[in-house]
């Protein structure tokens, strides 16, 4: 399949079926962390998918493509981080955790092989 769009990119597919997955898991936290642990959660998954879009956009000009990826992998480790946080904090059981934490890093791996091809799709 070739890439025409960000869309086709299966990293942005999986990076936003999780941003959503995690939206939908964090509807469960306690009323007092829906502005706090649950919207930062929500904040830095939704980081990634916007962020391979804004790279993709600016895609002809190497480093800002690269820059955008990098701004994501990191919000990807920062999700792994918040997990960690709603599973101590019992909003999350190991299961739970568990599964979200290897989807994250599962596409942290798909982020970091799309930083180093970045020359396949310049504009």
């Amino acid at each position: 399949m070739s890439i025409k769009t960000y869309k086709d990119l299966n990293v942005f597919r999986e990076s936003y079926g999780l941003a959503l997955e995690i939206s939908r898991a964090t509807r469960k936290y306690p009323a007092a962390e829906q502005f706090e642990l649950a919207r930062q959660l929500r904040r830095a998954a939704r980081s990634i998918p916007a962020n391979i879009v804004e790279g993709w956009a600016k895609r002809s000009a190497a480093a800002e493509f690269k820059r955008y990826l990098h701004i994501a992998i990191g919000s990807c480790d920062e999700c792994k981080l918040w997990l960690e946080m709603s599973h101590d904090e019992g909003f999350l059981n190991s299961e739970e955790c568990s599964l979200l934490m290897n989807k994250f890093n599962v596409v942290g791996a798909m982020l970091k092989g799309l930083w180093k091809q970045w020359k396949n799709f310049q504009a």
